[in-house]
């Protein structure tokens, strides 16, 4: 999900934002009429809406968190936002990339014709919204493909991470020959059509399809390879990105609260397309990101892809599930199609398919081959 907030329509939506922090009677009440729980604007006070108004917002290109699930009454209600949020820093001195006799060998093996036969299939669901049956069976099927994929590793396991909706994210665990830190790569698995999210078509090739896709090709990639690593590795599909965040803000809280330690977190959201024309680039999200790990991921760019990096614009508030993590205070960043403006213009409807033209297999091998070399290079 890529695009820019309306400044007119986010400033009249955050008039009805609350002054008090939500009590947990609240919460309930409200939870059980059907209103979500919107975080809007960093520093603000979270506000209630309908669903048809969390709709109107969607549609009027206005991000948020839906902070429904995990918001927590013990808290200030706006350290639920950006600004209470711990300092991020760099979180450290990540080293050039230093294996590319080892990584150049398996980027090889990466093939466009997996990624299109995953991807037939995901856009074969008429859609992918988080609370639809189809939504649902799209996650099924990314779990058993993952399941099959890693079917001789007895090392490997793949999980379900259940939410209070239909449809559940997806996690794959890579243990490393010591403990430590994890190195994270996430995309969204669900998809929206704006016009009518339960029912309406929304192939979602695109959005965020590509992404989906690129990780389960790196992750058969590795698999194959009999990829090792120092340190554990995780892929994550999420569900409800497209709603507010929905399944990555679950797991990330879910990881804070357990302590869990992250090297670092990568998302992949939408990474097939480049307007016709323009120049063919792997751009860098500028928001909510870490700059040392940027600096890796441009020198990462420049080592492994054929394509040139370029710093896209400010994605703006809970653009991508990046932001989630970044709000647990994880080391984060994100690539992305094109400089905005240059973006894919068909999502979020029945448009958003392979055929429309600057829809390029080859430009999300780039992408998938960046962070098939991510993985390898912050975890061995």
């Amino acid at each position: 999900m890529k695009f820019l907030s309306s400044c007119l329509f986010a400033a009249a939506a955050l008039s009805s934002v609350c002054a008090a922090p939500v009590t947990t009677q609240e919460l309930a009440d409200m939870a059980a009429k059907g209103y979500r729980l919107l975080d809007l604007e960093e520093g603000a006070a979270p506000v209630w809406k309908t669903e048809e108004e969390k709709l109107d917002l969607l549609r009027n290109k206005v991000h948020f968190f839906d902070v429904t699930e995990v918001y927590d009454p013990s808290e200030e209600a706006t350290c639920n936002s950006i600004a209470c949020m711990s300092v991020h820093l760099s979180c450290c001195t990540v080293p050039a990339p230093s294996h590319s006799s080892q990584v150049t060998p398996i980027l090889k093996t990466l093939s466009t014709s997996n990624m299109q036969s995953y991807l037939s299939i995901l856009t074969s669901y008429n859609n992918r919204y988080y609370t639809s049956s189809t939504g649902k069976a799209a996650s099924q099927w990314i779990f058993d493909t993952i399941t099959q994929l890693a079917a001789d590793r007895d090392d490997i396991t793949v999980t379900k991470f259940n939410h209070s909706w239909q449809q559940f994210s997806v996690v794959a665990h890579i243990p490393g020959k010591s403990s430590g830190a994890l190195t994270v790569l996430g995309a969204h698995e669900d998809s929206i059509n704006l016009n009518s999210p339960s029912s309406g078509r929304a192939p979602g090739a695109d959005d965020d399809g590509s992404g989906t896709v690129n990780l389960i090709e790196i992750f058969r990639a590795l698999v194959a390879a009999d990829f090792q690593p120092s340190t554990p590795v995780e892929f994550h599909w999420y569900s409800g990105e497209e709603a507010g965040l929905l399944g990555s803000q679950d797991i990330a809280k879910s990881y804070k609260s357990k302590g869990t330690s992250i090297k670092a977190f990568l998302e992949l959201d939408m990474t097939a397309y480049f307007a016709p024309g323009s120049k063919e680039v792997i751009a860098l999200e500028a928001d909510y990101i870490d700059s040392g790990l940027t600096s890796f991921l441009k020198q990462l760019v420049d080592a492994y892809s054929t394509l040139d990096w370029a710093m896209d614009t400010a994605c703006g508030y809970a653009c991508s599930d990046h932001a989630s993590w970044y709000k647990q205070g994880y080391t984060t960043g994100m690539l992305y199609e094109a400089i905005t403006g240059d973006d894919n213009p068909n999502i979020h409807g029945s448009g958003d398919l392979t055929s429309v033209k600057g829809f390029s297999w080859s430009h999300s091998l780039e992408f998938a081959k960046v962070a098939l070399a991510y993985v390898y290079e912050l975890s061995i």
